[in-house]
């Protein structure tokens, strides 16, 4: 069955200057996303993830090159005759919109407001695209709970929340406005262990509810959530692998799909291993 492509990049370039210097970050990159699937890109130090990542949800331009969104869109002055949005040529301000409305996006550091509540950092964002108040507090309230955070927590401020508890409402300010992408840049770089799981664990989650993901990662334990690893290096994409969809930890002795995780797990460390990784 043919997958929907929910955005396209085409002849992606990224350049940075420094007084005489220039570096070619991104060099002709084309990439599919498709709908329901968790991408995740990999890749050594300085290969240009980070920067695909920025440009592919709107929060950084490319030098050269398009990237086209299909999505369903009210802003008719945004569509193009063949019903993609070609976010790499829109203004400052329709960008924003844009972005606001289609694209989330978790950072490895939160970016909270310590002087908000976590249920107020999660709403000024909803507000920006939805005005109901009421519907917008229960899908909080919803999607807070579901991430483990109980009313009390939700209207403590960042500060006074563990590292974990911070980084579950910043996937939930994510989400909070359904975008057709949720774009994560090592969302768990920060974090223990074991907040490392329950954060996977809900990104995970969210995956099988349908969410679109596109997560930049540098380890095995988080690139194994994903079901599409695309490897960059020099700023193209060197090889990509399909793991199919993720069946639990290879290493939980109780886990029904143990041997397949396993054999999931081999796929990628060689997959891997043949990139010089």
């Amino acid at each position: 069955m043919n997958k929907q492509i929910v955005l396209t990049a085409k002849d992606l370039s990224k350049t940075f200057s420094n007084e005489s210097v220039q570096q070619h970050v991104l060099k002709n990159l084309n990439l599919n996303i498709y709908k329901g699937d968790f991408t995740v890109v990999m890749g050594n130090s300085g290969s240009g993830k980070s920067t695909l990542l920025y440009a592919l949800s709107g929060m950084d331009r490319p030098s050269l090159g398009t990237i086209t969104y299909f999505v369903e869109d009210n802003n008719r002055a945004l569509k193009k005759t063949d019903g993609g949005i070609e976010i790499s040529k829109l203004s400052n301000d329709k960008l924003a919109l844009f972005r606001r409305n289609h694209a989330g996006f978790v950072f490895q550091q939160n970016y909270l407001n310590d002087s908000m509540s976590a249920m107020d950092n999660v709403m000024i964002s909803g507000l920006l695209k939805s005005k109901n108040r009421r519907e917008l507090a229960s899908r909080a309230k919803e999607l807070l709970a579901k991430v483990e955070i109980n009313e009390r927590d939700s209207r403590k401020f960042p500060t006074q929340l563990s590292g974990g508890q911070q980084q579950r409402v910043a996937v939930v300010r994510g989400v909070i406005n359904k975008p057709e992408v949720l774009f994560a840049d090592e969302p768990t770089g920060a974090l223990n262990s074991q907040n490392t799981t329950n954060v996977l664990d809900i990104l995970s989650e969210l995956n099988g509810e349908g969410q679109s993901i596109v997560m930049v990662t540098h380890t095995v334990a988080a690139a194994e959530r994903g079901n599409r690893i695309i490897y960059l290096a020099d700023g193209v994409i060197a090889d990509e692998c399909d793991l199919g969809s993720y069946i639990g930890d290879y290493k939980d002795e109780q886990n029904p799909y143990r041997e397949q995780a396993i054999e999931r797990h081999r796929k990628l460390k060689d997959f891997l291993q043949e990139q010089g990784w």
